[in-house]
């Protein structure tokens, strides 16, 4: 059964496409995690939506304008951010607010939701074109490669953001680069799991990974392990069932954080009972 579902080719452009858009949300998601802008990938998916209703209100292609509405968002509330020392969390509240309204009020104007609309909100990778899943190849293939360049400076400027700038790495470039390619990130993988379980493919492999990793290279290999593995599972089986892949890819994710949590909790526990025993 497994070995035919692989024979159509909407299913081998959903599979390869899921794989691509599941290692760049899990790589540019562990920057965003460890950075504690967590909720920043949800706050830029809100801000793809009102691209999105932009587009289909000027009868632009979606993916266009979503891109272009969302990095500049992404850029201008960063650049506030770093002039007016404005919070993290309040940038990402705000550019939240400002992209659910403005879809809100396009979609009114527009008299209300369509399939568009909705294969948007909730993911439609059994139904991406092969020039989408050229395009996700590109850009997932663009931002791993400059990701791997600029692999130590990203490094260093996520835990020791000052000590980098003393290093004479700029930090403010690599944190606009940054949110350019989280907001890149966000827009491509609305294909896979729609703008409103994005977050959740970018934060939910990277803290399972957390739990169990001891340096940076082992998080973010656990990450995009557990990232694929989430998308391809989630992928057949919805096929199988016949239910949404979105939601079953997400599902998936978070089937896994659980079994991370029991799992974590049981050694927890062995080592405090190994150290009680050598005390007694």
């Amino acid at each position: 059964m497994t070995f035919e579902i692989l024979t159509y080719g909407f299913m081998q452009r959903a599979l390869v496409t899921g794989i691509a858009i599941s290692l760049m949300c899990s790589v540019v998601g562990l920057f965003l995690v460890l950075r504690r802008y967590s909720l920043f990938g949800d706050a830029l998916a809100h801000a793809a939506f009102g691209g999105i209703a932009a587009g289909l209100y000027l009868g632009i292609y979606p993916l266009w304008t979503a891109f272009v509405v969302t990095i500049s968002s992404a850029l201008g509330l960063t650049s506030i951010k770093q002039r007016f020392q404005i919070s993290g969390d309040s940038i990402v509240a705000i550019l939240l607010s400002a992209g659910l309204a403005m879809g809100v009020i396009l979609i009114s104007l527009a008299k209300g939701f369509t399939v568009d609309i909705f294969s948007f909100l909730f993911g439609s990778i059994l139904l991406v074109s092969l020039q989408n899943t050229l395009l996700i190849l590109g850009l997932s293939g663009t931002i791993l490669v400059i990701i791997l360049l600029l692999y130590r400076q990203l490094v260093y400027a996520t835990f020791n953001e000052e000590q980098a700038k003393v290093s004479g790495i700029r930090v403010d470039k690599l944190n606009y680069l940054l949110v350019v390619i989280s907001a890149i990130t966000v827009v491509s993988s609305m294909q896979l799991v729609g703008i409103l379980l994005t977050s959740s493919l970018i934060v939910v492999p990277n803290v399972t990974a957390v739990l169990f990793s001891r340096g940076f290279k082992q998080t973010a290999i656990l990450s995009m392990a557990f990232a694929v593995f989430s998308a391809i599972t989630g992928i057949l089986t919805s096929y199988v069932f016949n239910v949404a892949p979105s939601g079953m890819i997400v599902l998936i994710s978070i089937l896994i954080f659980g079994t991370s949590l029991a799992i974590k909790s049981l050694r927890t526990t062995n080592k405090f009972a190994k150290k009680s025993k050598i005390i007694t």
